[in-house]
C-alpha cells in the first residue's frame, strides 16, 4: 500500500481536487487518452468497450455530497469527472418515469410535511418486504413535483442536509434533456446508467417500466447498441424484456449469493445469485446482457469480522464469458468500508477508501459504482500508474 493510500484526506480536500476536472486529478496520459476515446457529438453515442477502465459510475449522482437522484447530485458527479451518472426509475400514478432509488419516498422527500398528502400514507408489500410510507405510484407527476428532495441518510451525511429542499424529483425525460444539453456543451456524450426498480411489482399494477423507458430511449436516440447509456436491473427478466425493445447495452445486477431475483420468486425459478455467478449462469446472462453488476462482496467476500478475504473467481469467470463487471458500491465513510480499511472510531469519518479501492481494482473489475466519484477517480488514477 502506498503512503498516499494510507492517508485519509478530509472531505474538503477530496472535493476540491475533483471539481477542477479530469486534468486536475493528475490522470496519466493513458487515462486521459481513454477519456478522449469515449466518443464525440451530442447524440448520445459511444461504445461500451471504449469507456475508461476502471469506469467510475456516479452512484445516484454524487450522492456522497448531495441528496441522491437530484439534478444537483447528477451535475456534481458529471463536473467531478464521473464517466457515467446513474439513475433509478420508478413510475408515477399517471405513468411518468421519475428518478428515485425506491418508490417509497418517505425518507427522500418532504412528503411527510405535506398535510394534503397525509391520507396517502400506506403499508405495502414490495418484493416480499413490508413498507409503511408514501409511494410514487400513488401520486401524479404534478403532485410529486410539489415535493422537495432531501438527504436519505442524514445521520451519516449531515452536511448534505444543507441542500434539503433545493431540488424537486426529476423525471427521466428531464435527465435525458439535461444529458443532451451537457453533451453539447462538452462536445462528447454524457453517459447514463439506468435501472428499472421492482419491475415485476409495477407490471402487476399496470405500470410496466420497460415500454415507457424504451419509448423515451427511442425519442432521444439512446436505443442503439452504441448509445451512451447502460440499462440495468436486479430482475433478469426485465433486462431480457428491454433487450427485445431496444439495442442499448444491458447489465444484470446481482445481490447476495443466497438471494433470488424477485422475478425468479414470482415465476418459481429456483436459481439463486450463487447459481447465476457460476459459469452456466454467466453464460446464460451473456446471451442477453453485456455485463453484470455484482455486490463488491461477490468479488471479494468478507470474514466474520468484516475484513476482506481472498477474491473469488467471479472476475475471471465473467470475463471468460465476455461480460463486463461493474460492482457496487464504494463509499468513503468508515461504516460502509471493509473493517480493515476503517480508520478511527467515528463511523461517519472517512476511512482508507483508497486502500479499499486498490484492493477491488486489483481483481480486474471493469468499473465501480461510487457515492464519492472524486475519490474513485483518484483511486483509478493510482491504479493506472501501477
Amino acid at each position: 500500500m502506498t503512503e498516499r493510500a494510507r492517508k485519509t484526506p478530509g472531505r474538503r480536500t477530496l472535493l476540491g481536487a475533483a471539481v477542477l476536472g479530469t486534468a486536475a486529478l493528475g490522470l496519466p496520459a493513458a487515462a486521459q487518452a481513454a477519456e478522449r476515446g469515449r466518443g464525440h457529438g451530442t447524440g448520445g453515442h459511444g461504445s461500451l468497450r471504449d469507456l475508461p477502465v476502471p469506469t467510475v459510475i456516479g452512484h445516484r449522482g454524487a450522492s456522497g455530497y448531495r441528496p441522491e437522484h437530484t439534478l444537483g447530485s447528477y451535475q456534481l458527479a458529471l463536473d467531478m469527472g464521473a464517466h457515467i451518472v446513474e439513475q433509478d426509475l420508478v413510475p408515477t400514478k399517471d405513468g411518468h418515469l421519475v428518478c428515485r432509488h425506491e418508490n417509497d419516498i418517505t425518507g427522500t422527500t418532504d412528503v411527510a410535511d405535506h398535510p394534503e398528502f397525509a391520507g396517502r400514507k400506506a403499508t405495502k408489500s414490495i418484493d416480499g418486504v413490508s413498507y409503511t410510507g408514501w409511494f410514487t405510484e400513488d401520486f401524479t407527476l404534478a403532485e410529486l413535483k410539489t415535493l422537495r428532495a432531501k438527504e436519505r441518510i442524514p445521520g451519516n451525511r449531515p452536511d448534505n442536509t444543507l441542500y434539503n429542499g433545493r431540488w424537486t424529483i426529476p423525471t427521466f425525460e428531464e435527465v435525458l434533456r439535461w444529458a443532451d444539453k451537457e453533451g453539447r456543451k462538452r462536445g462528447k456524450p454524457v453517459w447514463l446508467y439506468v435501472e428499472t426498480k421492482h419491475p415485476t411489482y409495477f407490471r402487476k399494477l399496470g405500470l410496466g417500466l420497460e415500454e415507457p423507458l424504451a419509448r423515451l430511449l427511442r425519442r432521444y436516440g439512446r436505443d442503439r447498441r452504441n448509445s451512451a447509456l447502460i440499462l440495468q436491473s436486479f430482475e433478469p427478466g426485465s433486462v431480457q424484456r428491454l433487450a427485445r425493445l431496444v439495442d442499448t447495452p444491458r447489465i444484470v445486477l446481482l445481490s447476495g449469493p443466497k438471494e433470488r431475483p424477485w422475478d425468479f420468486v414470482e415465476s418459481g425459478d429456483p436459481r439463486t445469485v450463487a447459481d447465476l455467478v457460476k459459469p452456466a449462469g454467466l453464460k446464460w446472462m451473456a446471451s442477453f446482457a453485456q455485463g453484470i453488476g455484482p455486490t463488491l462482496d461477490l468479488v471479494i467476500p468478507k470474514d466474520a469480522s468484516g475484513r476482506l478475504t481472498t477474491p473469488t473467481t467471479l472476475v475471471r469467470d465473467a470475463h471468460a464469458k465476455g461480460l463486463l463487471l461493474h460492482p457496487y458500491t464504494l463509499r468513503n465513510e468508515n461504516s460502509f468500508l471493509p473493517a480493515d480499511f476503517r480508520r478511527g472510531t467515528d463511523p461517519n469519518a472517512y476511512g482508507d477508501v483508497f486502500g479499499a479501492c486498490a484492493a477491488y481494482f486489483a481483481t480486474g473489475i471493469d468499473g465501480i459504482f461510487a457515492d464519492h466519484p472524486d475519490t474513485a477517480l483518484l483511486a483509478a488514477a493510482d491504479h493506472a500508474e501501477r
